[in-house]
């Protein structure tokens, strides 16, 4: 047996180990239901806060028959609001913050070229936000990885297949996105989804962009044709600069950036602005013109522990200044232990130990989130006299 062999045997019997593990991983995330559901419910005083009216009002419009009162435990305490129910308040007091039909819709695009460094946590956290804060949320995942598919609810390995990608309609063989648009168990939040099958798409789509960067504009057109039903679209591209994260460059019209505090980071990032500065420029000469209302740098990961850590996270805000925002997200167990389960910070119960522990790390994320979020609400017109009433234009 010649030496090839025995190294594609050996590759074989670890990718089916790796296989069989992950797929053990994702049937204990969807069992035994078979699908996943949003078990986080909010007190009457955190719907009062997110939903803009007093808690007095919520309870006089249930009161009187406008909303339907919530469930009650045994004890008589109420068992707390779905984001369903929030939704219903909203539309009931009108304080949706969703955007006028003469605004554009944000396509937010969080890049890295370098893997490890948050981006699918930064997409799915802050697609959970925007969502619990009332918006219409489309996240659309471009990482053959399929992280974002599963902790939004589909095993990739046997729900999606290459025809509900992304795939057919970068290659020609759709004309619309609306065939890969799917709900989520997260009211507020569709998917277009990926799998494995996708990978074999990039090699797909060279063949076809050789000599036409017209092309690298599909991705652009298909979220145009459905951003209406949106308030903001969130894209998750491959950690690698291929032609998928290139059209998801094009296709975005802002960037967030993480970066963890390490050297080796802060280096590839720095050759990422480089890749992605040289690749924009080519791109202009050929007609290709990516324009971002916002770009900034997330800080991620990060570990004040670490002296080290804390000092590259005060040069990145020196190197970056107002390009970098403020709130950093923290190294927490909270995020590891629930992407461990394919999930995230936002959708678990409160514990009822490491409340504090909880606590802050959603504090980090509202942080953070809150920021993108007036970023966002910038690029609205209509928005435009309440930011300046809250003092944030």
């Amino acid at each position: 047996m010649d030496s090839g062999s025995v190294g594609l045997d050996a590759l074989r019997f670890l990718r089916q180990r790796a296989e069989d593990v992950l797929s053990a991983l994702r049937e204990d995330v969807f069992a035994p239901e078979g699908e996943k559901t949003l078990r986080r419910t909010w007190s009457i005083s955190e719907a009062s806060e997110l939903v803009g009216r007093s808690p007095q009002s919520i309870r006089l419009a249930e009161k009187d028959g406008k909303l339907p009162s919530p469930e009650r435990l045994e004890n008589g305490r109420r068992c707390g609001y779905s984001l369903e129910d929030m939704n219903r308040m909203r539309a009931l007091f009108g304080t949706e913050p969703r955007r006028s039909s003469a605004d554009e819709a944000v396509i937010l695009s969080f890049s890295n070229f370098k893997g490890g460094v948050g981006k699918s946590s930064f997409a799915c956290h802050s697609a959970q936000y925007f969502a619990i804060h009332g918006y219409r949320v489309l996240i659309v995942d471009l990482d053959s990885q399929a992280s974002t598919t599963t902790v939004f609810g589909f095993n990739p390995d046997l729900q999606i297949g290459r025809d509900e990608t992304i795939a057919p309609y970068l290659l020609g063989e759709q004309h619309s996105l609306h065939y890969g648009v799917r709900k989520t168990y997260w009211p507020g939040i569709d998917l277009i989804p990926s799998a494995l099958h996708f990978y074999s798409a990039e090699y797909e789509l060279a063949a076809q962009v050789s000599g036409n960067v017209e092309l690298l504009e599909t991705l652009r057109a298909g979220l145009a044709g459905v951003a209406d039903d949106y308030d903001i679209i969130i894209l998750d591209p491959p950690p690698a600069l291929g032609l998928i994260s290139i059209s998801a460059l094009v296709a975005a019209n802002a960037l967030v950036i993480p970066v963890p505090p390490a050297n080796i980071d802060f280096a590839s990032t720095a050759h990422f602005l480089s890749m992605v500065i040289d690749t924009l420029e080519t791109l202009r000469r050929h007609g290709v013109d990516p324009s971002y209302q916002f770009v900034r740098v997330a800080l991620s990961k990060l570990d004040e522990r670490k002296s080290t850590q804390g000092a590259i996270s005060e040069m990145m805000r020196k190197v970056f200044g107002s390009y970098l925002l403020t709130t950093p997200i923290k190294d927490s167990a909270e995020i590891d232990n629930a992407s461990a389960r394919f999930e995230t910070v936002y959708e678990q119960p409160v514990p009822l130990t490491s409340r504090e522990v909880h606590r802050r790390c959603v504090t980090y994320l509202d942080g953070l989130n809150r920021e993108i979020e007036i970023l966002v609400r910038r690029t609205w017109p209509s928005h435009h006299d309440a930011l300046r009433e809250a003092g944030l234009m």
